[in-house]
C-alpha cells in the first residue's frame, strides 16, 4: 500500500463518520478486510460497554471493504449497503477490538459478506451479514481515484 492509501484507510484522512470512529486498517486483501479499534470512552454506551451502533458501523465498513479491495495505489472501490443484520453476542469496555469482514458470494454488482467482532481475548462480541452493491465506476478492479 502506498503512504497516501495507508493514511486514508488508517483514519488520518478519512472523511466524516469514519474519522469519528477512529479505527485503523489491520489488513486488507481480496475478499477479506480486518479493521481494529482501540476503545475510547466515546465508543461506550451509558452502561459503560461498547455501543451497538459502533459495532454495527465497524461491521458495515469491514464487510463492504471485503468486496471492494483495490490493489492500485491512490485508487479505491466503493459500495453501498443494501441490507445489514447484526447479532450481538458479548460486550466489553476496554482494549482493542478486531472486526473481520469476508466476502462470501456475489456477481458483478451485488455481493454478500459476513462479519465478526472479537475483543483482544478472542471473545466474540457480534456477528453480521450484509448485502452490498458496487457503486458506479467501482465495478472494475482499478476503481476510482481517492
Amino acid at each position: 500500500m502506498s503512504t497516501q492509501e495507508t493514511d486514508f484507510i488508517d483514519g488520518k484522512d478519512l472523511p466524516g463518520f469514519h474519522s469519528l470512529l477512529g479505527y485503523h486498517q489491520a489488513s486488507w486483501e481480496e475478499n477479506e478486510a480486518v479493521i481494529a479499534l482501540e476503545l475510547q470512552p466515546r465508543h461506550l454506551n451509558l452502561g459503560g460497554v461498547i455501543h451497538g451502533g459502533v459495532l454495527t458501523s465497524l461491521l458495515d465498513i469491514a464487510m463492504a471493504q471485503a468486496g471492494t479491495y483495490c490493489p492500485y495505489p491512490g485508487r479505491m472501490r466503493k459500495a453501498i449497503t443494501l441490507s445489514l443484520t447484526t447479532t450481538f453476542t458479548g460486550q466489553c469496555s476496554s482494549g482493542t477490538i478486531r472486526v473481520t469482514g469476508r466476502k462470501r458470494a456475489g456477481g458483478t454488482r451485488i455481493f454478500n459478506s459476513t462479519g465478526e467482532v472479537h475483543d483482544d481475548q478472542g471473545n466474540l462480541l457480534a456477528i453480521a451479514e450484509g448485502t452490498f452493491r458496487i457503486r458506479s465506476g467501482s465495478d472494475k478492479p482499478e476503481g476510482v481515484p481517492i
